[in-house]
Protein backbone atom coordinates (compact mmCIF):
# COMPACT_ATOMS: atom_id res chain seq x y z
CA UNK A 1 0.00 0.00 0.00
CA UNK A 2 1.21 3.87 -0.89
CA UNK A 3 -0.44 5.97 1.46
CA UNK A 4 1.82 8.69 1.27
CA UNK A 5 4.59 10.54 -1.37
CA UNK A 6 6.51 13.66 -1.97
CA UNK A 7 6.93 15.47 -4.81
CA UNK A 8 10.52 17.50 -4.63
CA UNK A 9 10.05 19.71 -7.71
CA UNK A 10 9.48 23.08 -8.92
CA UNK A 11 6.47 23.28 -11.64
CA UNK A 12 8.83 24.21 -14.61
CA UNK A 13 10.51 20.94 -13.78
CA UNK A 14 7.76 18.91 -13.49
CA UNK A 15 6.76 20.55 -16.84
CA UNK A 16 9.69 19.94 -18.53
CA UNK A 17 10.19 16.13 -17.98
CA UNK A 18 6.99 15.07 -18.47
CA UNK A 19 6.30 17.66 -21.92
CA UNK A 20 3.29 19.25 -20.91
CA UNK A 21 2.53 22.92 -20.76
CA UNK A 22 3.17 24.79 -17.01
CA UNK A 23 0.54 24.66 -14.11
CA UNK A 24 1.07 27.48 -12.22
CA UNK A 25 -1.06 25.33 -8.91
CA UNK A 26 1.62 22.52 -9.49
CA UNK A 27 4.00 23.54 -6.31
CA UNK A 28 6.71 21.15 -4.28
CA UNK A 29 5.21 18.85 -1.74
CA UNK A 30 6.56 16.52 0.78
CA UNK A 31 3.93 15.21 2.52
CA UNK A 32 0.76 14.25 0.15
CA UNK A 33 -1.93 12.51 1.60
CA UNK A 34 -5.01 10.93 0.47
CA UNK A 35 -7.89 13.27 0.22
CA UNK A 36 -5.54 15.95 -1.21
CA UNK A 37 -5.27 17.17 -4.52
CA UNK A 38 -2.00 16.47 -6.51
CA UNK A 39 -1.06 16.36 -10.04
CA UNK A 40 -1.37 13.92 -12.70
CA UNK A 41 -0.37 13.54 -16.47
CA UNK A 42 -3.03 12.40 -18.51
CA UNK A 43 -3.73 12.88 -22.55
CA UNK A 44 -6.63 15.36 -23.15
CA UNK A 45 -9.49 14.96 -25.69
CA UNK A 46 -7.21 16.38 -28.21
CA UNK A 47 -4.50 13.76 -27.89
CA UNK A 48 -2.44 15.68 -26.31
CA UNK A 49 -0.51 15.23 -22.88
CA UNK A 50 -1.82 17.36 -20.18
CA UNK A 51 -1.55 18.22 -16.23
CA UNK A 52 -4.52 18.36 -13.53
CA UNK A 53 -5.29 18.72 -10.14
CA UNK A 54 -6.85 15.93 -9.28
CA UNK A 55 -8.15 14.17 -5.19
CA UNK A 56 -6.65 11.38 -4.26
CA UNK A 57 -8.72 8.36 -3.85
CA UNK A 58 -10.69 7.23 -6.94
CA UNK A 59 -14.57 7.25 -7.01
CA UNK A 60 -15.97 5.73 -9.11
CA UNK A 61 -18.77 7.18 -11.61
CA UNK A 62 -21.14 5.13 -10.00
CA UNK A 63 -20.29 5.70 -6.38
CA UNK A 64 -22.97 7.79 -4.30
CA UNK A 65 -20.77 9.86 -2.41
CA UNK A 66 -16.75 10.92 -1.86
CA UNK A 67 -16.30 9.05 0.73
CA UNK A 68 -15.84 6.14 -1.54
CA UNK A 69 -12.33 6.92 -2.71
CA UNK A 70 -11.04 6.92 0.76
CA UNK A 71 -10.85 2.79 0.40
CA UNK A 72 -9.32 3.19 -3.46
CA UNK A 73 -6.08 5.24 -2.70
CA UNK A 74 -4.28 2.33 -4.53
CA UNK A 75 -5.09 -0.49 -7.01
CA UNK A 76 -4.15 -3.75 -7.16
CA UNK A 77 -2.10 -4.38 -10.28
CA UNK A 78 -2.86 -7.86 -10.75
CA UNK A 79 -6.53 -7.05 -10.68
CA UNK A 80 -6.73 -3.84 -12.05
CA UNK A 81 -8.10 -4.75 -15.33
CA UNK A 82 -10.78 -7.02 -14.13
CA UNK A 83 -12.54 -4.96 -10.86
CA UNK A 84 -15.35 -2.95 -11.47
CA UNK A 85 -13.91 0.02 -9.33
CA UNK A 86 -11.11 0.40 -11.82
CA UNK A 87 -11.54 -1.92 -15.31
CA UNK A 88 -12.99 1.19 -16.92
CA UNK A 89 -9.98 3.66 -15.90
CA UNK A 90 -7.48 0.64 -16.98
CA UNK A 91 -9.38 1.01 -19.92
CA UNK A 92 -10.16 4.80 -20.68
CA UNK A 93 -8.15 6.86 -17.86
CA UNK A 94 -4.64 6.22 -16.93
CA UNK A 95 -2.66 8.73 -15.94
CA UNK A 96 1.20 9.57 -14.91
CA UNK A 97 1.54 10.37 -11.08
CA UNK A 98 4.93 12.79 -10.84
CA UNK A 99 6.92 11.55 -7.01
CA UNK A 100 9.93 11.76 -6.11
CA UNK A 101 9.79 9.77 -3.63
CA UNK A 102 7.38 7.81 -0.95
CA UNK A 103 7.40 7.00 2.23
CA UNK A 104 6.85 3.47 4.31
CA UNK A 105 6.35 2.36 8.27
CA UNK A 106 7.84 -0.61 10.47
CA UNK A 107 7.42 -1.39 13.38
CA UNK A 108 5.88 -1.68 16.04
CA UNK A 109 2.24 0.89 16.75
CA UNK A 110 3.04 3.71 18.22
CA UNK A 111 7.10 3.38 17.30
CA UNK A 112 6.78 2.76 13.33
CA UNK A 113 9.69 4.57 11.65
CA UNK A 114 8.95 6.10 8.59
CA UNK A 115 11.35 5.40 5.50
CA UNK A 116 11.58 7.77 2.15
CA UNK A 117 11.89 5.43 -0.79
CA UNK A 118 13.57 7.20 -4.01
CA UNK A 119 15.31 6.07 -6.70
CA UNK A 120 18.44 7.51 -7.10
CA UNK A 121 19.31 7.90 -10.64
CA UNK A 122 15.95 9.43 -11.12
CA UNK A 123 14.75 12.54 -8.54
CA UNK A 124 11.42 12.90 -10.66
CA UNK A 125 9.49 9.74 -12.19
CA UNK A 126 6.08 8.53 -12.29
CA UNK A 127 4.32 6.49 -10.92
CA UNK A 128 1.31 4.69 -12.83
CA UNK A 129 -1.97 5.74 -12.23
CA UNK A 130 -6.04 5.78 -13.18
CA UNK A 131 -8.09 8.58 -12.99
CA UNK A 132 -11.88 8.79 -12.96
CA UNK A 133 -14.87 11.50 -12.71
CA UNK A 134 -17.51 11.83 -10.49
CA UNK A 135 -20.38 13.63 -11.07
CA UNK A 136 -22.49 14.70 -7.63
CA UNK A 137 -26.49 14.67 -7.82
CA UNK A 138 -25.62 19.06 -7.65
CA UNK A 139 -22.41 20.60 -8.41
CA UNK A 140 -19.74 20.19 -10.51
CA UNK A 141 -17.58 16.94 -11.39
CA UNK A 142 -14.85 15.76 -8.95
CA UNK A 143 -11.62 14.36 -10.69
CA UNK A 144 -9.46 11.96 -8.55
CA UNK A 145 -6.99 9.72 -9.39
CA UNK A 146 -5.38 6.34 -7.42
CA UNK A 147 -2.04 4.90 -7.45
CA UNK A 148 -1.56 1.36 -9.08
CA UNK A 149 0.50 -1.22 -6.59
CA UNK A 150 2.82 -4.91 -7.25
CA UNK A 151 5.35 -6.62 -5.27
CA UNK A 152 7.41 -5.11 -3.36
CA UNK A 153 11.06 -5.57 -4.98
CA UNK A 154 13.66 -6.89 -2.69
CA UNK A 155 15.16 -3.22 -1.18
CA UNK A 156 11.03 -2.53 -0.58
CA UNK A 157 10.16 -5.82 0.79
CA UNK A 158 12.62 -5.06 3.62
CA UNK A 159 9.39 -2.72 5.37
CA UNK A 160 6.25 -3.70 2.63
CA UNK A 161 5.08 -6.26 0.76
CA UNK A 162 3.86 -3.55 -1.76
CA UNK A 163 4.69 -0.67 -3.64
CA UNK A 164 4.00 1.73 -6.16
CA UNK A 165 4.45 0.80 -9.80
CA UNK A 166 7.32 3.11 -10.87
CA UNK A 167 7.49 3.39 -14.71
CA UNK A 168 10.99 3.22 -16.16
CA UNK A 169 10.92 6.57 -18.06
CA UNK A 170 10.25 4.70 -21.71
CA UNK A 171 7.26 3.06 -20.67
CA UNK A 172 5.32 6.14 -19.73
CA UNK A 173 3.76 6.93 -22.91
CA UNK A 174 3.05 3.61 -23.07
CA UNK A 175 1.13 3.50 -20.30
CA UNK A 176 -0.90 6.59 -20.96
CA UNK A 177 -1.72 5.40 -24.83
CA UNK A 178 -0.94 1.69 -25.28
CA UNK A 179 -4.46 -0.92 -24.83
CA UNK A 180 -4.95 -2.58 -21.78
CA UNK A 181 -2.78 -6.01 -22.60
CA UNK A 182 0.45 -3.89 -23.19
CA UNK A 183 -0.50 -1.79 -20.29
CA UNK A 184 -1.13 -4.36 -17.58
CA UNK A 185 2.29 -6.14 -18.60
CA UNK A 186 4.27 -2.36 -17.03
CA UNK A 187 2.42 -3.31 -14.00
CA UNK A 188 5.77 -5.29 -12.27
CA UNK A 189 8.28 -4.36 -9.44
CA UNK A 190 10.61 -1.79 -10.40
CA UNK A 191 14.10 -2.88 -11.70
CA UNK A 192 16.06 -0.54 -11.49
CA UNK A 193 17.96 0.96 -7.93
CA UNK A 194 16.09 2.15 -5.33
CA UNK A 195 17.29 3.73 -1.65
CA UNK A 196 15.35 3.50 1.76
CA UNK A 197 16.31 6.35 4.43
CA UNK A 198 14.92 6.60 7.72
CA UNK A 199 13.22 9.59 8.19
CA UNK A 200 12.04 12.01 11.17
CA UNK A 201 9.34 11.12 12.85
CA UNK A 202 7.29 14.65 11.73
CA UNK A 203 6.02 12.62 8.48
CA UNK A 204 3.68 10.42 10.40
CA UNK A 205 1.18 13.33 10.56
CA UNK A 206 -0.71 14.58 7.81
CA UNK A 207 -0.86 18.12 9.17
CA UNK A 208 2.84 18.39 8.46
CA UNK A 209 3.84 19.29 5.38
CA UNK A 210 7.23 20.85 5.17
CA UNK A 211 10.68 19.88 4.21
CA UNK A 212 11.58 18.96 7.60
CA UNK A 213 9.47 15.67 6.86
CA UNK A 214 12.50 14.49 4.67
CA UNK A 215 14.66 15.44 7.72
CA UNK A 216 16.89 12.03 8.56
CA UNK A 217 15.67 10.24 11.45
CA UNK A 218 17.52 11.24 15.04
CA UNK A 219 19.24 9.47 17.30
CA UNK A 220 17.20 6.81 19.30
CA UNK A 221 17.31 9.22 22.16
CA UNK A 222 16.08 12.17 20.22
CA UNK A 223 13.32 9.41 19.11
CA UNK A 224 11.98 8.82 22.19
CA UNK A 225 11.81 12.30 23.04
CA UNK A 226 9.60 13.38 19.85
CA UNK A 227 7.41 10.75 21.38
CA UNK A 228 6.15 13.22 24.32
Amino acid sequence: MCSRYFLDADGNVIAYTFSVPLNERVRRRFNIAPTQEAPVVRVSKAGEREIAMLRWGLVPAWSKDLGAGTKMINARGESVAEKPAFRDAMARRRCLVPASGFFEWKGAPGRKQPFAITVPDRPLFAFAGLWEAWRPRDGDPVETFTIVTTDANDPVAQVHDRMPVILPKEAEDAWLRADVSEASALLKPYEGPVALRAVSRTVSNVNNEGPECLDDAPAEGEQQRQLF
